[in-house]
């Protein structure tokens, strides 16, 4: 069954892959990959903690109970084996520095054996990797029975979307180093051939992992081969050099994975995050603390799901700011200018604004608000909204504005638009926005608003007017 259940993920990751629902990653923010890296990177520490001190620690303990664990047995601690995880570390990041070239991984592991040996005399607490079997895993088939097919199904959906969550969370993470750029849709169909071809091959599902992807990346790998050359180098250490693991400490691989799980770190990142922008910080800690306390996955999808509503809260108040012309400038084009960079007179009967952003479910309700201000405590009917800062506009904010425009016209104004993008315009004209609101309520040019607009001002209002900002009012 076990089998069965990694050639069915396998089957789904593929399929996602194939109907190229790769971007559905595009919604893990950087953010929220960030806290995810530092989290593991922390969980991948806090494991290693019973390997470097030799306190025993019972298996799956839950970060904080492993933290108090070691608390409590610190008395335990076993400074020989202390002293081979350090000096594999010590060694590893000297390595690093004075030669570059060499596998430094490598050598901190090969140092940490090496005093293995020396202090074995004085301690038996000193653990060993021990021999790894000198085969290859055998051939198996998993079960196509309708029945256990049926019964995996959803079980395989949720490990299939879990894995390929995990494993493009980690690749951008390394990818965030290395400076590449990752195809979340190869991503997913390498994954899912790797789990249907594993599942004959006596594998269980298998994701990314942030300690093989952290040694990988810092030992030297630049492209995706180095994970081939990797598994064939494994395959050959393990049928010809297995028996030398034997010599391999625990303390030293320990000290290894510390330092691969430092690295992990990105600082300066987080560093900028927490002291420029408080939401991404809100996101970024959400995101860690999660990681360390909750199910990996579910914390992806809290940071996820913050980031989103953190976005929604963000776009659903568009800034909304009033124009008017600069009648004083000279300007032959005469633009229109926020009233709040400039102090300018405006039209006491045409009240023009810019909208921001796009109009959408979440953002109408705003806009909608500071419509009902303009014409019930300003007491303006006619507005001129300037669209070429819409991104786009959803049905739900098209039924609005119709909404609104019908209310202004019964007081004998209306809502006009001036400079909608063309993709913006194509969908206005498809869901019939245009034909609602009527075709002369929408314009190409500021000049054409104005001028259709002013015919349909009250003009007992404009003989009396003062500021004559309009072309047309100079020349009535």
């Amino acid at each position: 069954m076990a089998l069965t259940l990694t050639f069915l993920a396998g089957v789904y990751q593929l399929a996602f892959g194939i109907a190229r629902l790769g971007a559905l990653v595009n919604f893990v923010s950087h953010t929220v990959v960030i806290g995810f890296t530092a989290g593991a990177a922390i969980l991948i520490a806090t494991s290693q903690m019973k390997h470097i001190t030799a306190i025993a620690i019972p298996k799956g303990e839950s970060f904080l109970h492993i933290w108090i664990d070691l608390f409590q047995g610190a008395n335990d601690i076993n400074y020989f084996v202390l002293l081979i995880a350090a000096s594999t570390l010590l060694v590893a990041i000297t390595s690093k520095y004075l030669m570059p070239k060499l596998p430094y991984l490598l050598v901190g592991m090969t140092a940490g054996s090496v005093l293995a040996v020396f202090l074995n005399d004085y301690t038996d607490g000193i653990k060993l990797v021990g021999e790894i079997p000198a085969h290859l895993p055998p051939l198996s088939t998993p079960e196509f029975s309708f029945q256990t097919i049926r019964m995996l199904a959803p079980e395989a959906f949720a490990v299939a979307l879990l894995g390929l969550i995990e494993a493009v969370s980690i690749s951008r993470a390394v990818a965030t180093k290395s400076n590449q750029r990752i195809d979340a849709n190869q991503e997913f169909i390498g994954q899912g051939v790797s789990n249907i071809v594993g599942s004959f091959f006596s594998s269980y599902a298998g994701s990314g992992s942030f300690t093989r992807s952290g040694i990988n990346y810092e030992a030297g790998a630049k492209t995706p081969l180095s994970a081939i050359f990797a598994a064939i180098l494994l395959m050959l250490i393990v049928l010809l050099v297995a028996p030398l693991t034997a010599y391999l400490p625990v303390a030293a691989m320990g000290g290894v994975i510390l330092l691969v799980a430092y690295n992990l770190i990105d600082f300066h990142h987080m560093y900028q995050t927490l002291s420029f922008s408080k939401s991404e910080s809100a996101v970024l800690l959400t995101t860690f603390f999660a990681t360390l306390f909750l199910e990996l996955e579910f914390a992806i999808y809290l940071g996820v799901i913050l980031s989103l509503v953190l976005f929604l809260a963000k776009t659903s108040t568009p800034r909304i700011p009033t124009l008017s012309i600069d009648s004083s400038s000279g300007d032959e084009k005469r633009r229109l200018i926020n009233v709040k960079k400039k102090p300018l007179q405006h039209c006491p009967q045409l009240k023009i604004i810019r909208i921001d952003m796009s109009i959408y479910f979440g953002s109408i309700n705003h806009i909608q608000k500071r419509i009902s201000q303009i014409t019930d405590n300003e007491k303006f009917n006619h507005i001129l909204i300037v669209a070429s800062g819409i991104n786009f506009i959803d049905l739900a904010g098209a039924e609005a504005l119709v909404s609104e425009n019908d209310r202004l016209m019964k007081k004998g104004g209306g809502l006009y638009f001036v400079g909608l993008k063309s993709s913006v315009y194509e969908f206005a004209a498809r869901s019939c926005f245009i034909k609602k609101i009527g075709n002369d309520h929408f314009f190409d040019k500021k000049t054409q608003a104005i001028h259709s607009i002013y015919n349909r001002l009250d003009k007992s209002v404009c003989s009396e007017c003062q500021v004559r900002i309009f072309r047309e009012c100079q020349s009535s």
